[in-house]
């Protein structure tokens, strides 16, 4: 007879996956009317500063920045670096990216992370997201995600061709998004792994950075060429890869750009941390949520880089709450509420003289006469 001890062990009951339940209308509606007022906030035309970067290829002897700009050379060749080109341009890339943050949205199996999706539109992120169409920001996280999908999806060689491809759109990916990828693949895989994944765009990166800028003479045959442009094209975004750090350096404040990006860093890196259950494992995305503060050695667009600063703690945040593998209590969700309370008080001041538009549809009452 079997006795007990004869007995195979049974086998472990698995954990239960994590049902997603599905966004009820009032979810979508929330997310709508976020995605809408941020819209409304900062929506415009890409600048003749996003249409003169765009312009700039490896075609045309351009060694930074040259990623978007040779993809779209042929078309701007062809029509004489129409306008057009890079305004459908930038919209495709801020299209693919609201695209993204939707599917994340409606995706998310609890409300923490979809309040992080929320919260990020309905502060001055939001309206600055919209403002910032054109700028390179936009296809770094474009790419940032489609390498996270592709990680996902078991497929890292893809992931790490993408990161590749994001240093030669924009150098500051080694200070935003590359950080993310990073701790994202530090934490999933084997570190020898993840070395390897991470060796190509580190390399990339470097490279980008020990090269000349562009090729002696590029900037000004660039600028003949563009002077027939539909568009005043700006001398001042040619200039920069003209010019060494040493003289970028010589044009602004590191401090201010420091004392403004600062306060930022303690209340995201600090309600992070509030979140976080303590250990070394906070190390990895603490650090990927702070790179962005040593952007103010790089430029004076400090309010730029509040907004990176920013998204990269909502994006770390994300991804974090979908490791946990459970929702946010009662009292996390209201930490949560109070950090992107804090946050919507941060001035974020937009380019070219531009502005918030305001919610409300008429001024205040003593600005037009208002009699008692």
């Amino acid at each position: 007879m079997e006795t007990l001890l004869e007995r195979p062990a049974p086998a472990p009951i698995p954990a239960p996956a994590r049902v997603r339940k599905p966004v009820g209308w009032l979810g979508t509606g929330l997310f709508a009317i976020a995605v809408g007022l941020a819209g409304y906030t900062g929506f415009r035309l890409p600048g003749t500063w996003v249409a003169t970067l765009e312009s700039t290829s490896l075609t045309d002897g351009f060694h930074r920045r040259f990623l978007i700009g040779t993809l779209l050379h042929p078309f701007a060749v062809l029509t004489e670096y129409d306008y057009r080109v890079f305004a459908v341009a930038s919209y495709a890339v801020l299209g693919g990216l609201l695209v993204a943050v939707a599917v994340a949205y409606f995706r998310s199996p609890d409300a923490g992370r979809r309040l992080v999706i929320t919260g990020f539109l309905l502060l001055p992120t939001g309206g600055y997201l919209f403002h910032e169409v054109g700028y390179y920001d936009q296809a770094l996280y474009l790419l940032l995600f489609g390498a996270l999908w592709a990680l996902h999806r078991d497929r890292p060689a893809l992931a790490s061709a993408l990161m590749v491809a994001s240093v030669t759109a924009h150098e500051i990916a080694l200070l935003t998004v590359l950080p993310v990828f990073g701790a994202v693949v530090l934490r999933k895989l084997p570190l020898r792994r993840a070395a390897v994944l991470l060796a190509p765009p580190a390399l990339a990166g470097l490279v980008v950075l020990a090269v000349r800028p562009a090729a002696p003479g590029a900037v000004a045959r660039l600028g003949h060429a563009l002077s027939g442009a539909n568009f005043p094209y700006r001398t001042d975004a040619l200039e920069l890869f003209e010019r060494g750090q040493a003289e970028s350096w010589a044009l602004y404040s590191i401090t201010d750009v420091l004392l403004y990006l600062v306060p930022i860093a303690v209340v995201v890196l600090g309600g992070f941390l509030a979140l976080h259950r303590r250990g070394g494992a906070v190390l990895l995305p603490l650090a990927a949520i702070s790179a962005p503060l040593l952007l103010a050695f790089g430029g004076w667009d400090e309010a730029r880089w509040g907004f990176l600063l920013i998204t990269n703690f909502a994006v770390v945040l994300w991804l974090w709450l979908g490791e946990r593998g459970r929702e946010l209590k009662l009292p996390q969700l209201g930490v949560l509420s109070a950090v992107l309370l804090i946050l919507t008080h941060i001035p974020m001041p937009y380019f070219d003289h531009y502005a918030p538009r305001e919610v409300t549809l008429v001024g205040p009452p003593h600005a037009v006469g208002f009699r008692r």
